[in-house]
């Protein structure tokens, strides 16, 4: 890795998984840009010193002037909606959003010669996958516009790649949960959905309950298995495949980006009962539509392509984390 890092511009850094992204490109020496239009960030999420713009990255003209001011050489793009419900009711939200507006940022990124682009995209591309375990090469089938509208954003870099001096790392996520072991950051989103935050809220009084939706699947309880993965650990996926990028300018990967492993509900909400000591409730609900009743990642090709080595494996650990920036969390009660 040479050691003339240049800047890094992190869209989306005032949010959950951008804020952490941030303080793991800092850890590793990387110089920082964060631009959030704080829709859904929180500026206090930003580390103190970071230059901050408040600009929507479908603001092509801001966002050139940004990149040019900073002499931006790499984006890692957060920005963008993420609730799958939300998307099935309001779709052109979603293809504005998460599409349209990654377009913009991806033409001022080759007019401005940005060499890499990290791009944070999800597992809900693959849909239902006829197999509980699917690997970059399983069929993308995407069930819902938020998953589409990631895919779509998918096939412009592909295509960009090939058509200008741009190499690109897509990772697909899987369920990101917890938050920095130091505290210093954490999930801050009014009216979560993700289980994890969800359970803790409930288990320090912030919600009544935890519904869990479904519990006829065939799965070890009936409940849905999912692929957790620790933030700490999914932001430096984010790193390396940085790294590996500047590394090899003529490559780039699709990745995904979870442990190989899964957890069910029943199994997550136990963890969060052993790790704050008390008994969250629970109530059982209909399946919800378009729910696969198990989504676990093949990783095989994240752990060789950029040596990646996680730390905070153990639901325990991911939980406890949650559960300590949801305690010094001075937000007001959710749900």
């Amino acid at each position: 890795m040479t050691s003339n890092k240049f800047s890094v511009l992190v869209t989306g850094g005032a949010g959950y998984i951008g804020s952490h992204a941030v303080l793991a490109l800092q850890d590793a020496g990387w110089p920082v840009v964060v631009v959030d239009n704080l829709v859904t960030g929180f500026r206090s999420a930003v580390s103190e010193g970071v230059p901050f713009h408040e600009v929507d990255v479908g603001d092509g003209k801001a966002v050139r002037s940004i990149l040019r001011e900073h002499g931006i050489g790499a984006i890692m793009h957060f920005a963008g909606s993420v609730v799958v419900p939300e998307s099935v009711e309001n779709p052109l939200k979603y293809y504005d959003n998460n599409t349209a507006r990654s377009r913009v940022l991806i033409e001022a990124a080759i007019k401005e010669g940005v060499r890499h682009f990290v791009f944070s995209s999800t597992a809900a591309v693959y849909g239902e996958p006829d197999t509980a375990r699917v690997s970059e090469d399983s069929p993308t089938r995407p069930i819902n516009p938020y998953g589409m509208s990631k895919l779509m954003t998918e096939a412009m870099l592909r295509d960009v790649t090939n058509a200008h001096d741009l190499n690109h790392c897509i990772l697909r996520y899987f369920n990101v949960a917890g938050a920095d072991p130091q505290g210093r950051t954490g999930q801050s989103t009014q009216g979560a959905t993700h289980l994890i935050k969800v359970a803790v809220e409930a288990a320090l009084g912030k919600r009544s309950h935890v519904a869990i939706f479904g519990g006829d699947f065939e799965t070890r309880d009936g409940t849905g298995v999912r692929d957790y993965i620790h933030v700490s650990d999914l932001v430096a996926a984010h790193v390396l495949a940085l790294e590996a990028l500047v590394e090899k300018p003529d490559a780039s990967m699709t990745l995904n980006c979870g442990y190989g492993r899964g957890y069910s509900v029943r199994e997550v909400l136990d963890a969060v009962d052993r790790v704050s000591g008390g008994e969250v409730e629970r109530r059982q609900e209909p399946r919800r539509a378009g729910d696969p009743g198990e989504l676990i990642s093949e990783n095989a090709r994240l752990l060789a392509t950029v040596l990646w080595q996680p730390r905070h494996q153990n639901i325990d650990e991911i939980v406890g984390h949650a559960l300590a920036w949801e305690r010094q969390s001075a937000l007001e009660p959710a749900g």
